[in-house]
Order: structure tokens, then C-alpha cells, then sequence
């Protein structure tokens, strides 16, 4: 993984946070966001159950397309409970160490 993919995760995850603060209309992040935990919940869900289906299909490019939605997703979902990908980061770092 490249510096600038890294880079375009923190991207990703300062629009969703600013999506939190500064709702846009029309934005499907503000829509996530404002619909609640629940909801993007059952969002990560289904698209990790769409992931590890294309998984066992062996299709690339649907991997590559599911994983992305759940990534995105999973930023959400953190924001809304007030965590950063940074924090996810720091327990898999512990995990290593231990």
C-alpha cells in the first residue's frame, strides 16, 4: 500500500467527518449519517456478506468494488460513534505488539 492510498483513506474519512458536521442535501454520506446507527450497521453488514460472497466467487473486480464499500462504510460507521480509522489502527498496532 502506497502513501497515497494511505492518504486518500484520511481524505475519505475528513469528507465523512465534515459530512457530519456540515450535512449536504443529497449526499448519500449525510443520508447514512442522519439515518443512525442502525442503519449503517445493516449497511457494513450487507456489505460484508457482498464481500466475502464475491470472495468465494473469485470475481476481482467485485472483490475490489465490495471491499470499497465496506471500507467506506466502516468509516461511517466509526464516525458516527464518534471513533477514527487512527483508533482502529492503534488496537491492531497493540494486537502486533503483544
Amino acid at each position: 500500500m502506497s502513501t497515497k492510498d494511505l492518504a486518500f483513506l484520511a481524505t475519505l474519512e475528513s469528507i465523512i467527518v465534515d459530512r457530519q458536521r456540515n450535512p449536504v442535501e443529497g449526499s448519500y454520506t449525510t443520508q447514512l449519517l442522519t439515518a443512525g446507527a442502525q442503519r449503517i450497521a445493516q449497511k457494513v453488514g450487507e456489505e460484508a456478506v457482498e464481500l466475502a460472497l464475491a470472495s468465494v466467487a473469485g470475481e476481482r473486480d467485485a472483490i475490489l468494488d465490495e471491499a470499497a464499500d465496506l471500507l467506506y462504510h466502516v468509516l461511517v460507521l466509526l464516525n458516527h460513534q464518534g471513533l477514527r480509522l487512527g483508533d482502529v489502527a492503534g488496537v491492531l498496532a497493540e494486537r502486533h505488539a503483544a
